[in-house]
C-alpha cells in the first residue's frame, strides 16, 4: 500500500493534520501524535496493549511492536508494504481514537 495511501486515510480522520517529528511525517490530533513513517519505510500507531497485542498476533508478518520502551507505550509499526487497506484504515483509527479528545470521538 502506497505512502500516499496511509496518508490520505490519517488526514480524512477528524481534525487530523500532518506535522513533522525528526524529520519524518506525523499525523496528530490536538497536537498529540497517533501515527507516523519512520525512517525505514514502515508506518506507526499508537495503540493500546490490548490493540497492539491482538494486531501482532493477527497480522504477524505485517504489524510489529515497537521494541523496548516504546512498544511497552503502544508504538507499533506496519509494514504498508504488506498492509492492505482495510487493516491500515483499522490501524488508524484505533490510534486516533487513543489520543484525540473524548468530545471529538463521540
Amino acid at each position: 500500500m502506497p505512502s500516499e495511501n496511509f496518508r490520505r486515510f490519517a488526514l480524512a480522520l477528524p481534525q487530523a493534520e500532518e506535522k513533522s517529528h525528526f524529520g519524518k511525517a506525523d499525523f496528530r490530533v490536538n497536537n498529540k501524535i497517533f501515527a507516523g513513517f519512520n525512517n525505514k519505510g514502515m508506518t506507526y500507531v499508537k495503540l493500546l496493549p490490548q490493540q497492539q497485542e491482538f494486531l501482532c498476533a493477527a497480522e504477524p508478518d505485517i504489524v510489529k511492536a515497537h521494541a523496548g520502551h516504546w512498544g511497552k507505550q503502544g508504538w507499533t509499526f506496519i509494514d504498508q508494504s504488506k498492509a492492505d487497506e482495510n487493516l491500515l484504515k483499522s490501524a488508524l483509527q484505533m490510534a486516533w481514537r487513543n489520543v484525540a479528545p473524548k468530545k471529538l470521538t463521540k
